[in-house]
């Protein structure tokens, strides 16, 4: 009886508790409907509606004489709000729209499109991404026509999410001095040093979470427009780029090395004109850049003899020697303490010159002369490689740069063998670029010039930021020191090392170099091999510095390696310098030579053209600043034609800018190769052929 008495009670009191439940429910539904409501509407609103960012467009990075070097492009990726149209222009204009999407995107039938959309709209889904595939800018244009998109994104529902794809016209050229940045804002070369500039400042703007987690633009009067990037103009020549390029590929291919770098720069102004690093592919085969040798800590190594520039230089302005006084190298070996100093002519060079043991590059003649004019203080002799500018860091605008590393007197790793290896390039680390930046002061007459990879920041001739010449060593050494340099230096070529690359167009001074290189802590038979100097060697316009590491088979050194590179990219360089080589100017422009009295003017954007014929002072007018327009120099008169590329075939790009035609080509779904420089003169798919897309078609420029 207690048992059924105490179940009954149990039962009573849950019956109230469940009660008690059912009644709070509603009341709970009243306060937040009634008290909480306008907080919980807030929060709401809070989650599912937010500003976020849009980001800027990117700068242009732009060669010397205007080239593109990198640019971002437009694309597109396509959605729909199907609850905005109206009904009866939605049933008029589904059925064709899910056939243009059909034919368009190829991936699924009209009937799966109009059934995509009609769930959509029917679920009320306010976000529906139609193709995952991104469209170009021309292609977007021809999609607003289509039904229901023509009524624009308020009255039919259309989004275009623009999206923007980092692109270089000329591919891999100078990619590692160009850079990258990636989406954790790391990167390298002018992309990741120049950031700052070409990002913009991203705009704002409202967006509606959806269901899934997307989140669909909204227009709002409170939108902020996002500020796109500056341009950065570089000091890099494409020419100059291409050649070196060229010609260190292809040493590094028959010598089977392990990387190779070239430097060309300016010698008045410390412009880098070119500047390319190919390492080995992983595969073993071809090459690559994949980090910026010349620059990096990774390029730091030991110079070999071409530091032996800065050992002349330091006895020469200290008045220890003269050129042409004696000095005996023996049978090419000398013992310093425990080591011996060993020459790589077998047998040695005997009693020679001082400018011969340069021209020859005795290891012994060199490391005597400095042991005996500074063992006795070391410190006189080091104390030179922070006058010349070489002790630290030049602080150059791109990110990445290797420290010198010298060894100091007195220190712990400091030995009396120290200072005779130092003075020929051992025992010491130094960038390519950091032993360019000596000899270019030397051609320079003494100034050391900071090596410059910008010129200015800015867009179109408004510029936030110019870069002058910059000079780190008014003067390195006296007039009288530097002649003597500049005698040394063309004597290497016309008598020494490196007489190979002697000829009769035009004379280059330089210094080989050739450096044993340390594996397991002990010198091996492979060679960091080098060539720097610079031409003109009577009216110097360029230095440059080639650099290849571990070059394969027999005469591996310097002047059989790397200073052939040097005088192939040199004879390229010089030929297209009108200013080197100039030609009879008057044969030129005589009348009967000319096509015309107007200048070819090629074809563009309506616009661009128009402020040519401005420019000139030429009475034209094109039809529109937003047509592509095809121009012809007729006699005197200049004919205009809208070259249309909306019609479903491949375009004529003939007479257009590289960037034009791969613009108009990429975004019609073909894939372009290219060859040469300047504006498009032949393309392998004839204009007006039916299109195909991803056919692949070749341009030549010229």
């Amino acid at each position: 009886m207690n048992i059924k008495r105490s179940i009954v009670l149990r039962v009573r009191v849950i019956f109230i508790l469940v009660a008690l439940a059912a009644c709070a429910i509603p009341y709970k539904i009243a306060v937040v409907q009634l008290k909480e409501g306008e907080k919980w509407r807030a929060k709401a609103e809070e989650v599912n509606f937010q500003y976020r960012e849009v980001p800027a467009t990117r700068g242009n990075i732009y060669a010397a004489d205007g080239s593109l070097l990198a640019t971002s492009l437009p694309f597109y990726r396509v959605a729909i709000d199907p609850t905005v149209v109206k009904e009866a222009k939605f049933k008029s204009g589904i059925d064709s729209l899910s056939r243009l999407l059909s034919g368009f995107y190829k991936d699924k039938s009209a009937t799966a499109y109009r059934r995509m959309i009609q769930d959509a709209r029917g679920d009320k889904k306010r976000y529906l991404v139609l193709n995952r595939k991104q469209i170009g800018y021309q292609e977007m244009q021809k999609m607003t026509q289509w039904p229901i998109f023509r009524e624009g994104r308020a009255g039919g529902g259309v989004i275009f999410e623009k999206v923007e794809k980092r692109y270089r016209p000329f591919n891999s050229l100078a990619s590692r001095t160009v850079g990258f940045l990636n989406e954790d804002d790391y990167g390298a070369g002018i992309e990741y040093s120049f950031n700052t500039y070409l990002k913009g400042k991203d705009g704002k703007a409202l967006f509606q979470r959806l269901a899934g987690g997307v989140w669909k633009p909204l227009f709002d009067a409170d939108d902020i427009k996002p500020e796109n990037g500056y341009d950065v103009f570089t000091t890099l020549d494409v020419n100059i780029q291409d050649i070196a390029e060229t010609a260190l590929r292809r040493q590094l291919t028959d010598r089977d090395a392990a990387f190779g770098s070239v430097i060309v720069m300016e010698v008045k102004t410390g412009h880098v004109k070119a500047m390319s690093n190919l390492q080995k592919n992983k595969s073993g085969v071809g090459y690559s850049e994949s980090y910026n040798y010349a620059v990096g800590d990774i390029g730091s190594t030991e110079p070999g003899s071409t530091f032996k520039l800065l050992s002349m230089l330091a006895l020469l302005e200290e008045n220890k020697v003269s050129p042409n006084e004696l000095i005996e190298t023996g049978n090419g070996a000398h013992r310093f303490y425990n080591q011996t100093m060993y020459d790589a002519k077998a047998g040695g060079f005997g009693t020679i010159t001082v400018r011969e043991a340069f021209e020859k590059s005795s290891n012994v003649a060199i490391s005597k002369l400095v042991d005996m004019h500074f063992g006795s203080s070391p410190s006189k002799f080091m104390a030179y490689m922070d006058k010349v500018g070489l002790a630290e860091p030049l602080n150059l605008q791109i990110s990445g740069e290797g420290k010198p590393f010298f060894k100091k007197p007195g220190s712990k790793n400091w030995y009396g063998t120290s200072l005779p290896w130092i003075s020929i390039g051992y025992e010491s680390k130094l960038n390519p670029i950091h032993t360019l930046a000596l000899y270019n002061a030397v051609a320079n007459n003494g100034t050391m010039m900071k090596p410059l990879f910008v010129r200015a920041v800015g867009n179109g001739n408004q510029m936030v930021e110019t870069y002058s010449p910059q000079v780190v060593r008014k003067q390195i050494a006296s007039e009288k020191t530097i002649k003597q340099l500049q005698d040394l230096l063309l004597g290497v070529v016309e008598n020494g090392t490196a007489k190979n690359i002697k000829n009769e167009n035009y004379k280059i001074a330089g210094k080989t170099g050739t450096a044993q290189k340390i594996i397991n802590g002990k010198y091996v038979e492979t060679y960091y091999t080098s060539f720097a100097g610079y031409f003109p060697a009577d009216r110097p316009k360029y230095s440059m510095i080639v650099v290849i590491d571990s070059p394969k088979g027999i005469a591996a050194y310097g002047g059989d390696v790397s200073a052939p590179v040097f005088k192939e990219i040199a004879d390229r360089i010089y030929a297209l310098d009108i200013e080197l080589n100039p030609v009879d100017q008057t044969k030129i422009f005589q009348a009967e030579n000319l096509p015309s009295k107007l200048p070819q003017i090629g074809a563009g954007k309506g616009e661009e053209l128009q402020g040519i014929f401005e420019q000139l002072g030429i009475p034209a007018k094109t039809p529109s600043a937003e047509d592509w327009i095809s121009a012809a120099v007729s006699e005197d008169k200049i004919n205009l034609k809208i070259n249309d590329t909306e019609k479903p075939v491949v375009p004529d790009v003939s007479g257009m800018p590289l960037r034009d035609a791969l613009f108009i080509l990429e975004n019609k779904g073909l894939k372009v190769n290219y060859n040469g420089r300047g504006r498009v003169i032949e393309q392998s798919i004839t204009p007006g052929t039916q299109l195909t897309p991803n056919t692949t078609i070749n341009l030549v420029l010229g």
